[in-house]
């Protein structure tokens, strides 16, 4: 497994020698920092964590602290793990770039969805509004929620209005289109969840079933 931290920063196009233009999200990943592995026979199962960009120790948390000090290195902004099928490669203290990925590759990119707050089921849902005429008071309103003796209560999963986004989301089998080294740059076709700027996961995709 191939995993690489960085940040959204937006999207932009791509023209091909024919004149073809594809969309592709701008990916400013890495270099990352191997804090710490874990093995089969020591820990139970074989992971790599890796750190991404530096912060001021006060920041952080005390224990974490600690953690980046044990691994000789900066104290991180992020932190997280990448189970593996086989003992890493890595060592610790050793540096993770876009240099890993090449062009064509199939990726997945896990991000945190924006935020919307508190929304209706229209939004949130997809649902349809009702009438506006001939004396209908149900707009926006979603209408009945169950029955009435039986079972006399609403069942559990009932799609309803609430919080609406901030959620984890991952999408599958992206495709890498250019890599930029001296920048430590990922061009990916499509799009990814997250606003701009906000933190992305990149890694090799488990499927690897290629999207058009």
């Amino acid at each position: 497994m191939t995993l690489i931290l960085g940040r959204k920063r937006g999207m932009t196009q791509l023209f091909a020698d024919d004149g073809a233009v594809t969309g592709v999200t701008v990916v400013a990943a890495g270099p990352c920092v191997v804090c710490q592995t874990k093995t089969d026979e020591v820990d139970g199962y074989n992971a790599v964590q890796l750190g991404f960009e530096d912060i001021r120790d006060k920041v952080s948390k005390k224990p974490l602290r600690g953690h980046y000090k044990k691994a000789g290195t900066a104290t991180k902004r992020f932190l997280r793990e990448e189970r593996l099928s086989a003992p890493p490669q890595l060592a610790v203290g050793d540096t993770v770039t876009v240099e890993q990925f090449q062009e064509g590759d199939v990726v997945d990119v896990v991000g945190t969805s924006k935020g919307r707050g508190f929304a209706g089921t229209i939004k949130r849902h997809g649902f349809h509004r009702g009438p506006e005429t001939h004396g209908s008071h149900n707009v926006r309103q979603p209408g009945s929620i169950g029955c009435s003796a039986y079972p006399g209560r609403v069942f559990k999963g009932k799609r309803m209005s609430g919080h609406y986004g901030a959620a984890r989301h991952t999408v599958k089998n992206l495709r890498i289109l250019q890599v930029d080294t001296e920048r430590n740059l990922l061009y990916i076709k499509g799009a990814v969840p997250g606003p701009r700027n906000g933190l992305v996961q990149v890694r090799t995709a488990k499927t690897g079933v290629k999207k058009g």
